[in-house]
């Protein structure tokens, strides 16, 4: 059985710089992987999160998760977000079975990531309009596909954060 340390170092070599993301994603590709990506915040990992990630993963061989920054995530949130550092989020999301990478972004879209990866499919919640999901053209006029995945009913990150302030009044 494997060491706890080894299991670390094996989630940490899952957390790349966007650089070695596209390295790993090329030979990912030339042999025959189809690449999957989805991106999002993930301050807070809960079963929706989780669920997303499965269901994500499914539809290929390889799932990349790009992840918000910080500074990003306080652009999208406000102040007081993100909860959770984001080497602490991306090492979380590592750790998932489902996940093969994950990248930090700190653009205030992953458009351009997005477009560099170009994955066979990119994957967003259906609370996403069609027309609103970033990167999704430059997935089409790639021969990719987007792909809405319905939420899981009653789990989002603004509920967590709703019910634990109602219990603190």
């Amino acid at each position: 059985m494997p060491s706890s340390r080894a299991n670390l170092r094996r989630g940490e070599s899952k957390v790349l710089a966007e650089r070695a993301l596209l390295q790993a994603v090329r030979r990912d590709r030339a042999a025959g992987r189809t690449i999957v990506v989805t991106n999002g915040c993930f301050d807070l990992l809960h079963l929706g999160h989780v669920r997303l990630l499965e269901r994500a993963r499914r539809l290929g061989d390889t799932l990349v998760v790009a992840l918000n920054s910080d500074r990003s995530v306080r652009r999208l949130k406000g102040a007081g977000r993100p909860l959770v550092p984001a080497r602490d989020r991306a090492r979380v999301l590592a750790a998932l079975e489902a996940v093969d990478y994950v990248t930090i972004f700190d653009a205030p879209t992953p458009a351009r990531l997005i477009e560099r990866i170009r994955p066979h499919v990119l994957v967003k919640g259906a609370d996403w309009a069609r027309g609103s999901i970033a990167g999704s053209d430059a997935v089409r006029d790639s021969g990719g596909r987007v792909v809405r995945i319905p939420l899981t009913p009653g789990r989002s990150t603004s509920r967590l954060l709703a019910r634990v302030a109602a219990r603190r009044r």
